[in-house]
């Protein structure tokens, strides 16, 4: 084809087809010339002036131009790094817009603007045989009339965070050919496991299309995590096992309606903060070549190079209307076509700098609030960046969510041996009132976690003094160094049974008290199972069996699987530790007993010399939940138990004094991490208990 296409339309962006042929818009304010470029099965391009400009959108119809076509554009203006200028019609760009992208891109010099060491001198190479290609699609699917959204509410919600492909490549029980697939992830073996553990929602780790990194390909490996986007409306074409040509979206599509229909919802980790073009070092994919200068945040004083809050070289530039728009055409696209129930925004400070700050004012805030879509759904906000002041926990608006960092830290010093006392964890424990209250935020603002995708897992956390990242390729330089004083033995994996008992110990103390916590938890992947990367903390390289869920069950596996799905019924069936309010500390009867209350080992109520007593290694967190109401079968009025969580992180046994009347009038062991069965089940107020040095217990206080 090499007819002047139709004037078209300048909206919506992207290639939109309609039946009789398909309209391209791109926006591009620098711009001089821009081409649609077509190619076919053979790879052979044909170009195509786009010669309409309305408001800086070029745009053109192409009649019998349909689904699965690839195409790209190329755009020429001026290339003056200086002036932050990066146009070079040598490359052929990615659509923004594009639903679907075909092929990975190759590392070789036609890819990048300018040669290594020459950042000011043009790299005039053709990159269209080097590079990704943005596909047409039809957003049609048969979502039929049994997709509802579960809609859980916040209070009611357990997130399992999980990599699509890591979640199943290794399954025994799904088809080789889905392994790793959305269409794995969608079948009943693997949604089974997550129905039978009682999660609520599955946060999947970044699924829009993205490219490695250069300097991880050098390395002869590859980006595993997928923090480095590419595509903002493509679902990853390499999860796909059905084909790149569109049939990813409908494969997608097909996953979401399928966890819908086991009542789980779908949570998307998104990356708006950065792109996969990384520094001006990095490839020209897209964004660089169509307008450098409005998509990027550039160094005032040296606009050839970038502001890097992200520590990924470059930093998209949220202040702008236009790359706003992007975002948030984004955002609802994958909320109103793909049926996602929420985002969890990947250094969401950096989307909300204004000049330099982190601003709540942000007019990234602004369109999130207003917007009848999004403000809809599930907001989470990993709250810092790596720029000056970027630690923002506790100072985001009303709507968001928050992953809380402060929880993280907090428990893991607890369970380490290394907190300074029990003031702070009292605050984690119930819902962070400290950091969510004073802007009308309620307790489940708080996502509570002691492991990400980012770290070690579980397992290595009890079992790794200091980081193995050495398979990474960067000298063991990369990823966290914070594990030191687990006391847990021996140095990595053991067959020393004590050794191995007081780390299943401890990943189940860590455990009970996320489950236990007021907030919404989050279950890392394979926790539940006792996955190990072994010792590597940063695996975010690792597409190999370091980070791949290994299926096999061992016994110990199967302790913490089977405690995690018994915390999370007990959770689900108890409205006490699901709060939707913040406790007042306040008596709920006559009888003095409070909402919450704290206890020493010696049964007695905390004074005010043991909150800041440095020493107390042992907190008691009473629940009342006779001011929590219920609808019981018939549609009568059920008040909630009552229940007694006892932290006790001294590496010594102890005895424990059980609150006496009116806290209860007997109490009934319900968990004990340090036992597999439950001794003694029934016991008096003001009794004495024997307690495990480091080990959670948990009583149903019967009054």
């Amino acid at each position: 084809m090499t007819e002047r296409p139709w004037p078209g339309r300048p909206f919506p962006l992207g290639a939109s087809w309609d039946g009789e042929g398909t309209n391209f818009a791109l926006f591009s304010q620098g711009a001089e010339v821009v081409d649609v470029c077509l190619f076919d099965e053979q790879d052979r391009e044909t170009r195509i002036p786009l010669e309409e400009s309305t408001y800086h959108v070029w745009h053109g119809f192409l009649p019998q131009v349909g689904p699965g076509q690839r195409y790209g554009f190329r755009v020429d203006g001026p290339f003056d790094p200086a002036s932050g200028q990066r146009f070079n019609p040598g490359k052929l760009l990615v659509d923004p817009y594009a639903r679907a992208i075909d092929g990975e891109f190759q590392l070789v010099d036609p890819v990048l603007g300018s040669m290594p060491g020459r950042d000011d001198d043009q790299q005039h190479q053709d990159s269209a045989p080097y590079a990704p290609k943005s596909v047409v699609v039809h957003d049609c699917f048969p979502w039929g009339e049994d997709d509802h959204r579960p809609r859980h509410a916040w209070a009611d919600t357990v997130i399992y965070e999980l990599h699509v492909k890591g979640f199943t490549a290794r399954h025994p029980d799904i088809p080789e050919p889905l392994r790793g697939t959305y269409a794995g992830l969608a079948h009943p073996a693997a949604i089974n496991h997550l129905q039978r553990l009682g999660v609520s929602a599955v946060e999947l780790m970044p699924v829009h299309h993205f490219v490695s990194e250069p300097n991880v390909l050098r390395r002869g490996l590859t980006n595993y995590w997928g923090y480095n986007s590419l595509g903002y409306f493509a679902p990853h074409a390499a999860y796909s096992a059905s084909g790149s040509r569109g049939e990813q979206v409908r494969e997608f599509k097909a996953m979401v309606r399928a966890l819908h229909a086991a009542g789980i919802e779908v949570l998307l980790d998104v990356v708006y903060n950065h792109t996969a073009e990384g520094d001006e070092t990095g490839p020209t994919l897209s964004f660089r070549g169509i307008d450098n200068a409005h998509y990027y945040r550039l160094d005032e004083a040296n606009p050839a190079r970038y502001r890097d809050y992200t520590g990924c070289g470059n930093t998209l530039d949220a202040r702008n209307p236009h790359v706003l728009q992007l975002l948030m055409d984004s955002l609802r696209y994958w909320v109103t076509e793909m049926h996602v129930d929420g985002f969890r925004f990947d250094l969401a400070s950096a989307l909300a700098r204004s000049m330099h700050d982190v601003d709540k004012l942000s007019a990234f805030f602004d369109v999130i609030q207003q917007d009848p879509v999004v403000n809809q759904v599930k907001l989470i906000a990993e709250p810092w960046d790596l720029g000056e002041g970027g630690y923002q926990v506790g100072e985001f608006p009303p709507l968001w969510t928050e992953w809380n960092g402060k929880y993280r830290d907090t428990v893991r010093d607890l369970w380490r041996g290394q907190a300074q006392g029990v003031r702070e964890l009292a605050y984690r424990l119930s819902g962070s009132s400290d950091l969510y209250q004073d802007d009308g935020r309620r307790p489940y603002a708080s996502i509570n976690f002691v492991t990400s995708h980012d770290g070690f897992t579980l397992r290595d956390l009890t079992a790794y003094e200091r980081k193995h990242n050495e398979a990474n390729g960067e000298d063991n330089r990369d990823g966290d160094d914070h594990n030191r004083s687990w006391n847990c033995g021996a140095e990595g994996e053991t067959d020393d049974p004590t050794i191995n008992a007081l780390r299943l110990r401890q990943a189940k103390n860590l455990l009970s008290t996320l489950l236990l916590s007021t907030g919404v938890p989050m279950i890392t992947m394979g926790d539940e199972l006792r996955r190990t990367q072994r010792g590597n903390n940063n695996a975010y390289c690792q597409d190999n069996e370091t980070s791949w869920l290994d299926w096999e069950v061992t016994p110990a596996a199967q302790e913490v699987y089977d405690l995690v799905a018994q915390l999370l019924h007990l959770r689900r069936e108890h409205p006490v530790f699901r709060q939707k309010a913040f406790f007042s500390g306040r008596s709920v009867g006559q009888d003095g007993v409070k909402d919450v209350a704290w206890f020493g080992p010696n049964g007695q109520e905390l004074s005010d010399a043991d909150w800041f007593d440095r020493s107390q290694q042992t907190l008691g967190m009473y629940l009342d939940g006779r001011g929590i109401r219920t609808r019981g079968p018939r549609g009568e009025a059920v008040v909630d138990d009552s229940f007694l969580l006892v932290l006790h992180a001294d590496p010594q046994d102890s005895e424990l004094v059980l609150p006496g009347p009116p806290w209860a009038t007997s109490y009934e062991l319900a968990l004990d991490t340090a036992r597999s069965s439950s001794g003694e089940a029934v016991h008096a107020p003001g009794s004495s208990v024997g307690v495990t040095g480091r080990s959670v217990l948990l009583f149903t206080a019967r009054r």
